[in-house]
């Protein structure tokens, strides 16, 4: 019995505090007064906490602009990321199995390359296109599922899929685009979850790709405006601290939310129940 209880609570209990400390400690940080130090021992809450580096945020750099902007290429990249990487997964799944051993073996092949090795290569196709300075190369990932391991993850979902499932609708008729949306995606909804989550947290946090290719400022992201910040003010560290949380914030609330839909008995109900509150 105690086993049990260590095993159900207090492991996940450890785990998660561990997570959580340096989210936690950030806040703190950011709650200190203005321009102070980092603290030189442990803190669990400031002497004097403030609100005022939050309020000098929209003051130093345009906050709720960068916001929308990442909020917008978000919208777009994960939806297209899920449908892209769901898809291929799904044409995965359908090969024959020597096929499919040569194409699992090819993605993570894929995944041993480095992003850094087709850098200038994307960038100089991006501006034979003329699309650098618009949000189509922050959405590029997306037309490739962003990475290979999300389409692992799928074709490996899918492979739960029963063939005899598959069999009994092509005889009834049924397409493999109707086939995918309608048999095969409701069976892998946490998989489905998982790469919304994870793609989510990709195009949220990408840095590289805005500094790469956007040059207005009225379409930087948020990361961008947290690396201006910093070299605006590179000694205030409550300032700093609150920028690194306005940018964890959504990704923290992304994360709880798909957990709490991943351990309800009926994931639907508890998505809906959410979007009522």
């Amino acid at each position: 019995m105690a086993g049990r209880w260590l095993g159900r609570y207090l492991v996940p209990a450890l785990v998660a505090a561990l997570f959580a400390a340096p989210l936690w400690f950030m806040v703190v940080g950011s709650l200190r007064p203005a321009g102070s130090p980092p603290p030189r021992t442990l803190e669990l809450w400031p002497a004097e906490p403030t609100t005022a580096a939050y309020q000098r945020l929209p003051e130093l750099v345009p906050l709720f602009r960068y916001l929308a902007n990442s909020a917008l290429v978000v919208a777009l990249a994960v939806p297209l990321t899920v449908l892209v990487a769901s898809l291929t997964g799904f044409g995965l799944r359908l090969l024959p199995r020597p096929a499919r051993r040569r194409a699992l073996l090819g993605l993570l092949a894929l995944l041993l390359v480095p992003v850094t090795a087709v850098w200038a290569t994307r960038f100089e196709l991006f501006r034979l296109a003329g699309v650098v300075d618009t949000y189509l190369p922050l959405l590029a990932p997306a037309l490739l599922a962003v990475s290979p391991f999300l389409v692992l993850l799928y074709a490996w979902s899918f492979g739960g899929v029963p063939d005899s499932q598959l069999h009994a609708a092509r005889l009834e008729g049924a397409g493999w685009l109707t086939i995918w949306r309608r048999l095969a995606l409701p069976q892998v909804k946490p998989a489905t979850l998982a790469v919304a989550v994870l793609a989510f947290t990709f195009h949220w946090a990408n840095f590289i790709d805005p500094l790469l290719y956007l040059t207005s400022g009225d379409r930087y992201t948020w990361p961008l405006g947290l690396r201006f910040l910093l070299l605006l003010n590179p000694t205030d560290w409550p300032l700093l601290m609150a920028g690194c949380v306005v940018a964890t914030t959504p990704c923290v609330l992304v994360f709880l939310l798909a957990q709490r839909i991943l351990l309800s008995d009926d994931p639907l109900a508890a998505l809906r129940a959410k979007g009522r509150r």
